[in-house]
């Protein structure tokens, strides 16, 4: 038989990472299915200033390296595989690779992240790769004193730029807004004015990349006067926000219009047992500090799911005797006196078991059931309902219920 992971991350981001450290220290037998180098896109991102506790001391590749180093020192498997298929239903879900490789879990979590987003402009698809890039990273090393631009004015957009100055001759900026109006945060703006090899270009857009085997040079229009102007340039970085890889999960979790994984503040999907962590996740801000975070949150969530979801198999589903499952609050008074009576009620009626969930704590299984009234008593025989009491619910009630 396959073997069964209790926790499977998809994506070994900063989100998935997490995920891992804390799932394999909460004894989780947990695995990584990553399809490249883990980390992400903060695997390619030079300089994390903001990331608390490594100002100056690492780059973005080596703290990716610790958190991976992290995950597998608690046990964590990290895996090579792209996803391809997926069956989310049932207890055990079943996440399947290009290769045909199937691995069963009992909780997944989905990390997939995001990508750069291309702006689309005419010539940028033709000469990517030749000139036009995407990671500072990965490409700075081919514009040793050239003249290159950076597309974008948000925080990762100036940080990279600024980085870029440590290669290239000069960088130049090109800005929509009017001069001195940046995206970004107010911390990075000040360094990139304060940067004698950043040039800026306000109230303009590029048109056109252009070159013939390499980029040459730019088409740039002033949106206030309409000037055309063509600049000379050996390469452009393109920093413009993110595009989730979610497009496999289309059909198997809820998504919003732009593609990213909706959750509640649990981690939670849609669906029982999966959640989701890092860019690919519906948010307001999309960090490494806030993957991070994702990460943890969906990984102890998912231990809780199953402690609560093993809990309820053996001794609601499984159960040999009729239960009582009673949802309750103690911020609800009906609810104290409703519990008190049902353990009295059972420690009469030895032949009936007592279940008690919180309405709140445990919303899950409560919206599994349909309990939408506090407290609500549910008997199951053999494993299903078969029967139900709202409110303050009496124990001639539940004698009646029991028949």
């Amino acid at each position: 038989m396959a073997e069964i992971y209790d926790l499977l991350i998809v994506g070994g981001g900063p989100g998935g990472l997490a995920a891992g450290v804390y799932g394999s220290r909460g004894r989780l037998k947990t695995a990584i299915l990553e399809k490249g180098r883990p980390g992400g896109q903060a695997a390619t991102t030079e300089e994390l200033e903001n990331y608390p506790g490594f100002f100056g001391e690492l780059t973005g590749p080596q703290i990716m390296d610790r958190l991976a180093d992290h995950a597998r020192h608690f046990g964590t498997e990290i895996l090579r595989g792209n996803v391809t298929g997926l069956d989310l239903s049932g207890d055990v879900k079943k996440v399947t690779t290009n290769e045909g490789v199937e691995y069963l879990a009992h909780t997944v979590v989905l990390a997939p992240g995001a990508e750069p987003r291309s702006m689309n402009i005419k010539g940028e698809h033709r000469l990517r790769g030749k000139g036009v890039s995407y990671c500072a990273t990965c490409d700075a090393d081919f514009f040793q004193e050239l003249d290159i631009v950076v597309l974008g004015n948000g925080d990762t957009a100036i940080e990279e730029a600024i980085y870029l100055t440590k290669f290239a001759e000069t960088v130049t900026i090109v800005v929509a807004q009017d001069e001195g109006i940046l995206a970004c945060n107010k911390a990075s703006a000040e360094k990139a004015f304060a940067n004698p090899k950043l040039k800026w270009i306000w109230n303009s857009v590029v048109e056109e990349i252009c070159g013939d085997e390499l980029v040459e040079s730019l088409a740039i229009k002033n949106i206030k006067t309409g000037e055309a102007s063509s600049l000379e340039i050996h390469g452009v970085f393109v920093f413009v926000g993110t595009i989730p890889k979610t497009e496999f999960l289309k059909g198997y979790v809820a998504l919003d219009e732009e593609g990213y994984i909706l959750t509640n503040e649990r981690m939670e999907t849609d669906v029982e047992g999966v959640f989701a962590a890092g860019d690919a996740r519906a948010k307001y801000l999309r960090q490494v500090i806030t993957a991070a975070a994702d990460g943890a949150i969906a990984a102890v969530s998912a231990e809780k799911y199953l402690v609560e979801h093993e809990a309820f198999r053996s001794q609601v589903l499984e159960a040999t005797k009729p239960v009582l499952l009673v949802f309750w609050a103690a911020r609800v008074p009906e609810s104290v006196p409703v519990v008190s009576m049902l353990e009295q009620f059972v420690a009469e009626h030895p032949e009936v078991a007592l279940v008690k969930m919180g309405a709140y704590r445990d919303k899950k299984t409560a919206d599994r059931y349909g309990v939408t009234q506090v407290p609500t008593v549910i008997l199951f025989r053999n494993g299903a309902p078969a029967g139900r009491l709202e409110g303050a619910v009496t124990k001639e009630q539940v004698q009646a219920l029991l028949g």
